[in-house]
């Protein structure tokens, strides 16, 4: 894909389109309530039983741009690895990764995989959210960092973000390629 092409993706009525990219856990907006709770209980500084519930039905609320009338279009791309990491035990990765299944049903979401046999690939163990607004000039993206999260707007930063998330989707598998695998995890915890 060609950084024009991915400009020229789809939006929601608003022209917003979001765009996710992690290799170390499933965004937020795909995530599970027990899952998302075992994310938040990894924290460091640990996170008050208070906070954690706080920041779940934070989580959970924002998931709501999934589900409204014309939905946001969402695009995520998510490393083996992270499909794979067990944050909760069998039972809450069974239950991620079945969600993962339901949400790639609807048309909007589109969840691609880096499998483990694709080797090395840009921006490995990088997390990156991306925000493309109805022109270029208001995208956004946010880096997890372990102090916080950063946002970065200049367009030179930018272009790179979008650079890079073309070319991890370039490296996934197509999206059915990436449900089978995902469907063979679930197969096989």
């Amino acid at each position: 894909m060609t950084v024009s092409a991915s400009r020229t993706t789809s939006r929601s009525p608003s022209g917003t389109h979001l765009h996710a990219a992690h290799s170390m856990h499933v965004p937020g907006l795909l995530q599970t309530v027990e899952y998302a709770r075992e994310i938040f209980r990894q924290a460091v500084p640990e996170l008050s039983p208070p906070e954690i519930e706080h920041r779940i039905s934070f989580r959970i609320k924002r998931q709501a741009v999934l589900y409204q009338d014309n939905a946001t279009p969402y695009r995520a791309v998510i490393h083996e690895a992270a499909l794979r990491m067990q944050f909760g035990g069998l039972d809450v990765t069974r239950a991620q990764l079945q969600h993962l299944l339901k949400l790639s049903d609807h048309s909007h979401v589109t969840i691609r995989v880096i499998p483990f046999d694709a080797g090395s690939y840009p921006g490995s163990g990088q997390s990156v959210y991306f925000v493309r607004g109805p022109v270029p000039a208001l995208d956004t993206a946010q880096l997890d960092q372990s102090h916080g999260p950063v946002f970065i707007d200049s367009e030179a930063q930018l272009e790179q973000y979008r650079l890079l998330l073309d070319r991890l989707e370039a490296t996934a598998l197509r999206p059915a390629e990436s449900r089978n695998l995902i469907h063979d995890l679930t197969q096989n915890l």
